[in-house]
């Protein structure tokens, strides 16, 4: 059981099977699920609002606005995915593979944004006490939200792990998230129906918690990205990759770093006494064999040593 919900909420994020090799494609898969990632929950949301207006309930408003703020964080990244296939020039020599990252800054401060207005909406409510109506329409809402959703958050994480993309899939996972929060009004509403009216503001309160312990862990995994923080098994894989070349005897130095969705590094490896083209032809050959094993591995430059 932990299991499954490690897997359904930590998925794993890179080097699929079956990922895009391809930098180019990868980005134009990213940007098509972003592209109806956004028509889905926009198409959430506004079902969600009209229902808000029917129900007059804070804990659907505290679940709407943060399925349109999930909506929103589409368009930076979108941005980031087109700016990504832009080629390296004489000023941006790396690329511009960092606007994904520089695009989930942007998205904490939506998000955070959005848990602020659940909770104060939600204060008020405590304050100043109204029970929703239409109890029905209101479960009908937080169903509508918890589909929406996890529909989004399948997608996202598919796609994302087929590129190669860990903002996507992190995205995917809030999406799923916000789909449970979404299942958390329909409780509400089941509470209000028993006779407990500040079941709803409570309900809101709790969704602003969930969604500022959300970003704990985003902005953990920025924060990574920004600082070239690398998974520990990615580094494990490329040295088995390397390991594994005919004629390398150690790998001496092993470097990665995520630049948005593809990887770059660099790699040392010890050789035997070899002449200079033989040399070249094991570099030659772990460079490859390391894109075999990193399907995500956009540039590596592997330099042999001799002793």
């Amino acid at each position: 059981m932990l299991g499954f919900l490690h897997e359904l909420f930590v998925p794993h994020t890179h080097d699929a099977a079956d990922a895009v090799d391809d930098a180019m494609e990868a980005s134009r898969e990213g940007v098509r699920a972003l592209k109806v990632s956004l028509f889905v929950l926009l198409g959430t949301t506004i079902l969600q609002f009209a229902l808000v207006l029917v129900t007059g309930s804070v804990a659907l408003l505290a679940d709407t606005v943060h399925n349109f703020s999930d909506a929103l964080t589409a368009v930076p990244l979108w941005v980031a995915f087109v700016l990504g296939r832009r080629p390296a020039s004489r000023r941006y020599t790396y690329g511009y593979g960092r606007a994904e990252d520089l695009a989930g800054l942007f998205i904490v401060v939506v998000v955070l944004l959005s848990a602020v207005v659940a909770a104060w909406q939600s204060i008020d409510r405590l304050i100043h006490p109204h029970a929703p109506d239409n109890l029905g329409w209101l479960a009908v809402a937080g169903v509508i939200g918890f589909l929406g959703n996890e529909s989004v958050a399948i997608y996202r994480i598919r796609v994302g792990r087929r590129i190669g993309s860990a903002a996507l899939v992190a995205d995917g996972v809030h999406a799923r998230t916000d789909g449970f929060t979404s299942l958390a009004v329909v409780v509400g509403a089941l509470g209000v129906w028993l006779g407990f009216p500040l079941a709803d503001p409570i309900i809101g309160i709790l969704i602003a918690i969930a969604i500022f312990v959300l970003l704990i862990g985003t902005i953990r995994s920025i924060g990574r990205r920004l600082l070239d923080g690398i998974e520990p098994d990615l580094i494990a894989n490329a040295e088995h990759a390397l390991g594994h070349v005919g004629g390398v005897r150690e790998v001496r130095e092993l470097r990665l770093r995520w630049v948005g969705h593809r990887l770059q590094g660099e790699a040392v490896v010890v050789v035997g006494p070899l002449s200079l083209q033989e040399a070249e032809a094991i570099t030659a050959e772990a460079a490859e064999e390391l894109r075999e094993h990193l399907h995500t591995v956009d540039r590596m430059t592997v330099t042999a040593i001799t002793t």
